[in-house]
This record gives structure tokens, C-alpha cells and sequence, in this order.
């Protein structure tokens, strides 16, 4: 098999070969059961090493595409067959992403709140309120550039956070994923070249990909992007954008330094780029933080948000900030796809912000968010996991056990009922990765507590086996 790998080329030569024998089961049509040459044989035509072929493999497995055979080695996978004890925003499980899982099972890395944490009775009033105030247009389109009531609200939040903003430079969307899908499309084109930050968001990834558009990776260090690994990447490379995550990045829940935001705007004069800036958590601060949007940028920066993570995902209220050109052809585009945004679940959200009962949840979700992260981080630090760093708020934390071992791992939230969320999701080219995304959140529940202790660096194999099955 001739995989054609490029030994000078910029992009990894196992991602190379991950690539390549993806594409040949996807053109080919090679039946599930059919086994792949040997590792010794594709390494050697290819003039590879074995090394690189079975990580290779190794990842295709991880992604379904391949599975591994006793003493044959590697077969493709059959779909019907292939399970991963894995979640994540938009995974596509076969019990269904946005459920509750098998028999319950804790998610305990996902995005959102629990259930239990959330307080329906100041959405049942704002329904109730606009049943009654807003009887004639409640159920009618909303206008392009959303409704302009919330709008209004916006302009006043983005005021207090130092993002200069007017009304005609407010868009409202389905959720921040709708915003960057917009901006994507608007943006950018096939082959065109974006950076990205590693780990980070892999629905973003997706969404790029999906338009052809080539991602150059960047890692994410404790104060942002890593700059001289952006600076070198720039020498050779022309991207024509920058997506980050500025606040309680995810999954890291690193913040954004000010020297490094003053050097990202730097570059992005230099070298001609648009940055687009997520704050999806950004409403969970509780000390002083920096923003890009807030940061004088010349208009290379256009800022999203929405209120999918503190309040509900269900109403899907997003928005973005933008010169008043891009806004122009981001809602020509909106309207062209999907007619208009929710004029009921932006009423909603825009009673919620007038009447202050919005600022009043934050403030509680915070102090929560805050004690549960301490809560969580004594543990972790008891059982002497890793962790990539302290957040300063937010839901996310990233960590690895002490005891390094994925097999066991897995085998040891399979049995607690925990879902895990591990590196590789968020890695642009699905590199395995020991690291894990926890939510703080769900990080109380007995069960989390449990696979913490079970995976504690000082445990014997025989207490781990003990543990997980009483």
C-alpha cells in the first residue's frame, strides 16, 4: 500500500499516515473485517518507521476506523461495533450526545451545568411575563441583526466589559457554534489556513474542516497561545485567522495574560490576520481578566458569545461583535440559511437581562462554580493527579492521573458510570493524550470522587480493582 507520505512536509508524518489510510477505506469502500499489511510491511514500502505506523494505527483505532485483531494485527472496524466509554459536545453516540447516557452515566467532562444546578423558576417567570406583555409578535420572525431589545442588552453588557460596541455591530445567533459557523463560511474559503489553539474546543476543528479550511495548530500554555511557537509558524505560514479562547479557556481553563494579548494584537497587525475571540465562560469571572475585544485591535477582532453555558442550551442565544461590513454580510448569510434567529428565546434572555435576574444567577453560579473548584482541586492534589493549571473561575479544569495508564483508566470509569472526555478530543489532529477536561461541577458526585481516588499515583493495582467494585 503506497500511502504517499511526504517526509519534508510540515504536517506530521503520522497524521500522514492516519490521513491516508482514512481516505482509502473511505474511497475504496473496503469492507469492515478486511485486514490492513502488517506494520513491518506498510513501514517498510513506505520507508517508515514502525514506530509511526502503529501510532498511526493506534489513532484510527481510537476514531472507530480501525481495530485490532490477536495476532493478526489490525482489521477496519466495523461502525455497528465500535463504542468509546468517550463524550463530548456533538459526539455522535449511539445512545445519543445530548441524553442522559446509559443507565445514567455522569459525564463528567462535558460543557454544561447539571440539571440540578439549574433554577427554572426565573425562566418560568420570564415566560410568563412575555405571554403577557408581548402577545402580538412573540411567535412572529425576528429582524436580521436580531431582536432589538436584546440587542439593547447587549450593548449595555459588552459596554461594561470595555468592548466597544453599537448596536449595528451586534448579531445575534443560535449559540456561539452558529456564530462561528457564520464567520467561517463569510471568512474564509477552501485551503485557505486559520490557527488554532492545542488542546482546545474540537467542535471548532470540526467546523473548520468541514470547509476545507487547513488548521496550523498552536499550543496552549498557562497564559495563551504559545508565542513563539505562533511567531516561528508565522515565518512560514500566511493564516488568514486566529480563534481563541481567552476566559477559562476550554479545556484547560487557563486565562488569556495581558503580555501575551498585547503580543497576539501585535502580530496581527504585522501579519494581516483576523482574530476571533470565544467567551462562551467569560460571564463566570470574578477577578480582573483581559480581553482581547477590550484591547485597542483596529477592528482585527470580533468577539462571540452566548448564553448556551450559563443559562440554558436549550434556548440557544448567541451573538457576536464585528465591524459594521462583516455584520452587514454575516446576517445576509444568517437569513439566506436559516430566516432568523428565535424571537421568543431572544424575548426570553432579554427580559432576563433587564429585570437583572441574569447578573443575580451569575453571581450565585459563580460563588458555586468557585467553591466546587477548590473542592475539586484539594482532591485531585491529595490523590496526586496532575494538574495543567489552578483556574482562577470557571468550570473546567485539565488533568491526568498520577498513575498514567489509559487502559485502566477506562476500565475504571466503565465500571463507576463515568464518561470521560480524554486529550485526544481536543486535539486538532486527534493525538492521544493522557490529559483529561473535568467539569467541576459534576466533580462532587461519589463516583468522580471514587475513579480520583482509585487513579491516585500511591494506589496498588489490587486497591484499584477493590475500589472500583464496591
Amino acid at each position: 500500500m503506497d500511502l504517499g507520505i511526504d517526509q519534508q512536509a510540515l504536517v506530521p508524518v503520522v497524521q500522514q499516515i492516519v490521513s491516508a489510510v482514512a481516505e482509502w477505506i473511505r474511497k475504496e469502500g473496503v469492507s469492515p473485517g478486511t485486514r490492513l499489511p502488517s506494520i513491518r510491511q506498510l513501514a517498510l514500502d513506505n520507508l517508515l518507521s514502525q514506530a509511526s505506523v502503529i501510532e498511526a494505527f493506534e489513532r484510527l483505532a481510537a476514531q472507530g476506523l480501525l481495530a485490532p485483531r490477536h495476532g493478526s494485527g489490525f482489521v477496519v472496524a466495523s461502525p455497528t461495533t465500535v463504542h468509546e466509554n468517550h463524550w463530548y459536545e456533538g459526539a455522535e453516540q449511539g445512545w445519543g450526545a445530548f441524553t442522559d447516557g446509559p443507565l445514567g452515566q455522569l459525564k463528567l467532562g462535558c460543557g454544561w451545568l447539571p440539571d440540578t444546578w439549574r433554577e427554572s423558576d426565573d425562566i418560568n417567570y420570564a415566560i410568563r411575563e412575555l405571554s403577557r406583555t408581548d402577545t402580538g409578535g412573540l411567535f412572529n420572525y425576528s429582524t436580521p441583526l436580531g431582536l432589538p431589545t436584546l440587542r439593547e442588552q447587549l450593548l449595555k453588557r459588552l459596554t461594561q466589559i470595555h468592548v466597544p460596541a453599537s448596536l449595528e455591530r451586534i448579531l445575534t445567533t443560535h449559540g456561539a457554534s452558529h456564530a462561528q459557523d457564520l464567520l467561517i463560511r463569510t471568512l474564509l474559503k477552501p485551503g485557505d489556513e486559520v490557527v488554532v489553539e492545542s488542546p482546545g474546543y474540537g467542535n471548532l476543528y470540526r467546523q473548520l474542516a468541514f470547509q476545507g479550511v487547513t488548521l496550523l495548530q498552536v499550543p496552549r500554555t498557562r497564559g495563551g497561545p504559545d508565542i513563539p511557537a505562533l511567531e516561528a509558524l508565522l515565518h512560514t505560514h500566511r493564516p488568514k485567522c486566529l480563534f481563541i479562547n481567552s476566559l477559562y479557556h476550554n479545556p484547560t481553563g487557563t486565562s488569556l495574560s495581558r503580555p501575551v494579548a498585547e503580543r497576539l494584537l501585535e502580530l496581527a497587525r504585522e501579519r494581516d490576520f483576523l482574530i476571533i475571540e470565544e467567551d462562551v465562560y467569560g460571564d463566570l469571572q470574578h477577578a480582573s481578566c483581559t480581553r482581547l475585544s477590550a484591547l485597542a485591535h483596529d477592528d482585527r477582532v470580533i468577539y462571540v458569545s452566548s448564553f448556551s453555558k450559563t443559562l440554558s442550551g436549550a434556548l440557544r442565544v448567541g451573538y457576536l461583535c464585528a465591524n459594521a461590513a462583516i455584520i452587514t454580510q454575516l446576517a445576509q448569510l444568517k437569513t439566506l440559511t436559516g430566516i432568523g434567529t428565535s424571537r421568543f428565546a431572544e424575548a426570553m434572555v432579554a427580559t432576563l437581562l433587564s429585570n437583572g435576574t441574569y447578573r443575580k444567577w451569575v453571581q450565585r453560579l459563580r460563588k458555586r462554580l468557585n467553591a466546587q473548584m477548590a473542592a475539586t482541586l484539594q482532591v485531585l492534589e491529595d490523590e496526586e493527579w496532575q494538574v495543567f493549571a489552578a483556574p482562577a473561575g470557571g468550570m473546567f479544569l485539565w488533568a491526568r492521573p498520577g498513575l498514567a495508564d489509559p487502559l485502566r483508566l477506562q476500565a475504571c470509569a466503565q465500571r463507576l458510570g463515568v464518561l470521560l472526555s480524554p486529550g485526544a478530543l481536543f486535539s486538532p489532529t486527534g493525538e492521544r493524550s493522557e490529559w483529561l477536561r473535568i467539569n467541576v461541577a459534576y466533580a462532587a458526585d461519589q463516583r468522580a470522587l471514587t475513579l480520583f481516588r482509585a487513579m491516585g499515583a500511591a494506589r496498588s493495582t489490587s486497591t484499584i480493582l477493590k475500589t472500583t467494585h464496591m
